[in-house]
């Protein structure tokens, strides 16, 4: 009897053996599982960082695209006016450096940079007697001149990529009285992006030379635009180009003569 105990224990003994060994290969597997696994999602990041890299320089080519054929839209613009000289080039920095002593987001937007390059393509549709003539506009004349936001916009209203640029386009000779045109828009109803740019379409006018009159000074400039503030333009972007530092519009001025 005590031989059978024996015998039974030892094949008790041999089953826990068994189900011990059987545990052991199944961790083992289980491992050899993980470290395919992990093996797997090593790949796969791998795979995502060179991806994203791929997608990262095509992102950049596209935008390097973009603003290329934006700036050659705007030049073909200007080709038109020998007197205004790099005249979107200026007022695009002067903008974005308004914007930047704003605080807004808009200065590192792609999308407000296009709008202050393309702000006057519609001026396209305007025959050169009207767009250069010295002296005063007639009424008619006035009524054409002030269509040339709409065409523009209509012009670039189905290019997709430039989303909100087509808003400065339109927007840009309106005030914030409410006086201006084409829409009559006033105040906030106005976009953002385009009071600033009123502001700085003005400054460059001011300071640039004219066939019928020099360009006045900064100081003056400066003057003429607090004057009109509340009325012509937006008082936070007025306050913003009061405070935009005299060297930053010089060297703007310089750099784009």
């Amino acid at each position: 009897m005590a031989e059978a105990a024996a015998q039974h224990l030892e094949a008790e003994l041999a089953a826990l053996r068994a189900e011990l060994a059987a545990a052991r290969a199944d961790l083992a597997a289980q491992h050899a599982l993980a470290d395919d696994k992990e093996q797997q999602l090593e790949r796969y990041a791998a795979d995502l960082r060179e991806t994203f890299k791929s997608e990262r320089a095509r992102s950049t080519e596209l935008r390097e695209s973009y603003v290329a054929t934006v700036r050659a839209l705007a030049n073909a613009v200007e080709a038109r006016d020998a007197y205004t000289g790099q005249h979107a080039e200026r007022v695009s920095a002067y903008g974005l450096a308004i914007a930047r002593t704003a605080g807004l987001r808009l200065a590192d937007d792609p999308q407000a940079e296009f709008g202050f390059l393309l702000h006057d393509i519609g001026k396209v549709a305007v025959p050169d007697a009207v767009l250069f003539k010295p002296e005063p506009l007639n009424a008619a004349e006035r009524t054409l001149m002030e269509q040339h936001p709409l065409v523009g916009w209509e012009i670039l209203r189905d290019v997709g990529f430039l989303g909100e640029a087509k808003d400065v386009v339109r927007s840009h000779h309106e005030r914030w009285d409410g006086r201006g045109y084409p829409d009559g828009l006033a105040g906030e109803a106005i976009p953002v992006a385009a009071r600033i740019f009123a502001v700085a379409d003005t400054l460059d006018a001011l300071t640039t030379d004219r066939p019928y009159r020099p360009g006045r000074s900064l100081p003056e400039a400066r003057a003429i635009i607090a004057d009109a503030t509340g009325t012509q333009f937006d008082p936070a972007a007025a306050a913003a180009f009061a405070a935009t530092d005299d060297a930053v519009l010089a060297e703007i001025a310089a750099r784009h003569r």
